[in-house]
Formats: C-alpha cells, structure tokens, sequence
C-alpha cells in the first residue's frame, strides 16, 4: 500500500470535513461581509458617526472600542450561527448531541476566535499599526472594494478561520457529541 494510500485512509475522513468546514466557512464569509456591510450601512446608519469613533474607552488603557468593532460583532454572530447549523448537519454529521449542547461550546470557540479577530481587525485599520492597510489601495471612503473596513474584516475571517476549524472538531462536534454517547449508553 502505497504512502500516499495509507495517509489518505487514516486522515482523509478530517480532509473531507475540512474541506466541507472550508466550503461553509467561505459562505459564511460572504454572510459575515454581508452581516458587516448591513450593520454599517442599514443599523448604524441613523447614528451618523464614523467608523472610528470610540463607543466606549477601556479604562486603564489608550484602548477603545470603535464602531467598527460593533459591526464586527454584530456580523460575527449572524455568521457564526451561519456555520454552526450548516456544520452540525453536514460537515460533522453523525450522532448528534442537543443543539445547545454544540451550540454555547461552538460559540465559545467562535468568541476566542473573535476576540483575535477583533485584534486583527484593530490592527489592520489603525493607522499607527505597522499592519495598517495603506492608502491609496483601501480607504474609509470610496468604491466599495476599496473601503478597508471590509478588507480587514476579510483578511481576518480568513486568519483565524483554522483556529475554529481544529478546536471546534476536536471539542465541539468530537468531545461534546462523546460525552453525550456515554450518558445515553449508561
């Protein structure tokens, strides 16, 4: 048997949900783009502030929690819960446990990710930041493939996208389902 073969039969059935958490994960970067363009053009429209402006200051620190933030969030639950449902009945099918019972732990992981997305994020629109996404190629203002409120908001989606993969599989749709399996079966 070859090596290729053997590699395939012992991890193809993790290609295969990787593949399939990939394919989701991609839609649930055009829902969360979505869910970021309503909330800032539609939600917080009425508000007439910009992205930048700082809702709250964290105290003790220089740090604030911007608009952009907001959206950030906002769009991350509606695609967060996005993935979940399409994860839980197709990418890890299978003997499920209750939803919630997947649901709040699925979420969990999602809020870990978030708040290294929500680091991301502040790094790539703030200006003194060495990660700052430059002018003239993203704006505040302008086309919208241009606006670099998107363009973070994509780039981050993207990186923390594997974090969520392995422990989501690992406790999420693993863990979680077996502790369920050993309470029915006692």
């Amino acid at each position: 048997m070859s090596t290729l073969r053997r590699l395939y039969d012992r991890h193809g059935n993790s290609l295969r949900e990787f593949i399939k958490f990939g394919l989701i994960g991609g839609s649930g970067v055009v829902v969360n783009l979505l869910a970021i363009g309503l909330a800032h053009n539609v939600f917080f429209h009425g508000f007439q502030l910009a992205d930048d402006f700082a809702v709250w200051n964290i105290p003790g620190t220089r740090w604030s929690v911007r608009m952009y933030h907001l959206y950030a969030i906002f769009a991350f639950f509606v695609a967060n819960t996005y993935n979940f449902v399409l994860n839980r009945y197709w990418t890890f099918k299978g003997e499920r446990a209750p939803f919630f019972k997947e649901f709040l732990p699925f979420m969990t992981v999602g809020l870990v990710a978030q708040g290294v997305g929500l680091i991301i994020l502040t790094l790539l629109r703030n200006p003194t930041s060495p990660l700052y996404l430059p002018d003239p190629l993203f704006t505040e203002s302008g086309p919208i493939w241009t606006k670099r409120l998107y363009w973070a908001q994509l780039i981050q989606v993207i990186l923390v996208m594997p974090i969520n993969f392995v422990v989501n599989k690992l406790w999420t749709f693993r863990a979680v389902r077996r502790r369920h399996e050993a309470k029915l079966s006692s």
